[in-house]
């Protein structure tokens, strides 16, 4: 089921929401800048049109006046050349309004209107003007070009002159052009300017979230077991979380050696009394005597196990553990060499040596969990116990092999239940095999037995490993 895109984000990548939140605030600022400087200035543009065209105006009612003839003229004026060029925008006219009848439109008009005339009211009632004595009219020519045209009213001081309606118009594309260049130039100013503010987000935030990523290079040495504790040099909002967290750590590491300490104490403990009993009774041969003998010796080893396991379930709480396997491995093949010199067993390790595998547990447990499946093989081997070690993802794979006469299938699962003996003539008490299990269950691991390539048993058993260079995950 794929979640909402806002939950996804909210449990996603931290640098991912910082940057397209910041993005998106930025991009609806730019948004609102340009609409806004966009709108000004288009409004700025326009007042400066209506203020030439008040000017044009101003000189049109400068240059109107009466003929001989009591004829309406308009006098040379140094005006703009758009006037005199056909269609060129710009346009004045000056229309007659009688005391009675329509409006005469266009008794006089600018070379630049040619045969058209301004669309102007017809009526004589003049429109409301503005305080600096003109109105401001918009309009459309027989081409459908929007105008924005200024207007008054002129009653000339001769005594028969009409009353004229002076009129100065100009396109609206007059406007849009430098607007549309305006708005160009602020479209890609604001977009580098958007660009640089993203680029200098992303390394804002590189910067800013480097620390995190050393923390967690940190907390990684640590788990490998090559740290105990988070060295490093971090900001100061990110140092009180590191000195706590160091707390835990030394508070973790002192509470599994108090439960070591304990656990050695408890085991110092019952084992006195377990061996002054079990030395008494080897005074005597009475029936009773061997049965102390044999409680006692099962007791010891009970003992031994649970300690095992409280041991390696402490260990495996605690932090920074790292055993390396090729030190443990060769000393167990030396001393299972003297063990079982008698039958002349050879113990050799197989494959490529293993300097850089480690697990991830006790030393302790490590020779454990080896030392009962080494011992078990040699009981059963011929003449060659063969182990090896080799990594499969998180976990290393130890087996050990023998050339004995192996267990059938059905069987297998049976040599790991408690106190199990397939073979009563052979020595032990049916308890290694266990002890193995649970500790490898302990750590989150396993063994199990299979038929072997020298012909006899194979037993596996995997743990977890430290983790190297190559197997951890990449940094995002």
């Amino acid at each position: 089921m794929k979640l909402p895109r806002a939950l996804s984000l909210r449990h996603g990548s931290l640098r991912k929401r910082l940057l397209l939140g910041t993005l998106a605030w930025m991009a609806l600022a730019m948004a609102v800048a340009g609409w806004g400087l966009r709108g000004l200035f288009q409004e700025h543009v326009n007042q400066q049109l209506q203020g030439e065209l008040v000017r044009q105006l101003d000189q049109l009612s400068a240059s109107v006046n009466l003929d001989a003839a009591q004829r309406v003229e308009v006098l040379p004026m140094a005006g703009d050349a758009r006037l005199n060029a056909p269609l060129s925008g710009l346009y004045w006219q000056v229309d007659l309004l009688p005391e009675q009848g329509p409006a005469q439109l266009g008794v006089l008009r600018s070379r630049s209107l040619w045969d058209q005339v301004l669309p102007l009211p017809r009526d004589t009632a003049f429109p409301g003007t503005t305080r600096s004595g003109h109105a401001v009219l918009q309009l459309r020519d027989s081409q459908n070009h929007q105008l924005v045209a200024v207007s008054r009213p002129l009653q000339l001081p001769e005594a028969e002159a009409p009353l004229l309606r002076l009129t100065v118009a100009a396109d609206q594309a007059l406007v849009a052009e430098p607007v549309q260049r305006f708005t160009t130039m602020l479209l890609a100013a604001l977009g580098t300017l958007a660009l640089g503010l993203a680029v200098a987000v992303a390394v804002q935030l590189q910067l800013a979230l480097q620390p995190l990523d050393l923390l967690r290079q940190r907390l990684a040495t640590v788990r490998n077991g090559e740290a105990t504790q988070l060295d490093g040099q971090f900001p100061d909002e990110l140092q009180p979380l590191i000195n706590e967290f160091n707390h835990v750590l030394a508070a973790n590491a002192d509470i599994v050696q108090r439960a070591r300490t304990q656990a050695g104490n408890l085991a110092h403990a019952v084992h006195t009394p377990l061996s002054i009993l079990g030395n008494a009774a080897a005074q005597d041969d009475t029936p009773l005597a061997r049965l102390v003998q044999e409680q006692v010796a099962t007791a010891q080893r009970q003992v031994d196990h649970h300690l095992a396991r409280a041991r390696a379930a402490a260990a495996i709480r605690a932090t920074g553990l790292r055993t390396p396997v090729q030190g443990p491995m060769q000393a167990l093949l030396r001393t299972m060499q003297r063990l079982h010199a008698a039958r002349s067993v050879q113990f050799v390790q197989v494959g490529e040596a293993a300097p850089a595998l480690a697990f991830r547990g006790e030393a302790q447990d490590l020779f454990e969990m080896l030392g009962n499946l080494l011992d078990n093989a040699g009981k059963w081997a011929r003449s060659q116990v063969q182990l090896g070690v080799q990594r499969d993802g998180d976990l290393l794979c130890f087996t050990v092999d023998d050339d004995g006469p192996g267990i059938p299938p059905a069987e297998r699962q049976r040599i790991f239940e408690r106190g199990e003996r397939l073979d009563e003539q052979r020595p032990g008490a049916g308890l290694g095999l266990d002890i193995v299990r649970e500790l490898a269950q302990t750590y989150g691991g396993s063994v199990q037995a299979d038929s072997a390539p020298l012909g006899g048993l194979r037993m596996r058993l995997c743990l977890p490993a430290v983790a190297t260079e190559a197997t951890r995950p990449a940094s995002h």
